[in-house]
């Protein structure tokens, strides 16, 4: 029974000095993932500081360049619509001839007597 007994404690120690292994491997695992985040974490902070500014900058450009956009709009719809009236005088134009009846005049020959 004493076999028994020494046995089985030394069992029970073996496999609490395992699970102490693994918590400890565990551990060390778990720190350097944290050292590794943490890292990570700085650099992107590092990266984006300057972002907000920069989102903020572009925000105002792109709302300068609609402004910009809307004032100029008139002025777009004036050259389109010069533009349209430039075609349909070209087209008028190209109309004319073909509505007049075609004056034909022979040419008149001048004899230059030589002598």
């Amino acid at each position: 029974m004493l076999t028994f007994v020494l046995l089985f404690n030394f069992l029970l120690a073996a496999l609490c000095l395992m699970a102490a292994w693994q918590v400890w491997t565990l551990r060390r695992t778990l720190a350097r993932v944290a050292d590794v985040l943490t890292s990570a974490e700085q650099k992107t902070h590092r990266v984006l500081q300057g972002a907000p500014n920069s989102i903020s900058r572009g925000q105002i450009g792109i709302y300068e360049l609609r402004q910009q956009v809307q004032q100029l709009e008139p002025q777009l719809q004036q050259l389109q619509r010069v533009a349209e009236l430039l075609q349909l005088g070209q087209l008028l134009w190209r109309q004319i001839p073909s509505q007049i009846p075609s004056q034909r005049r022979s040419p008149k020959r001048s004899r230059v007597k030589r002598g």
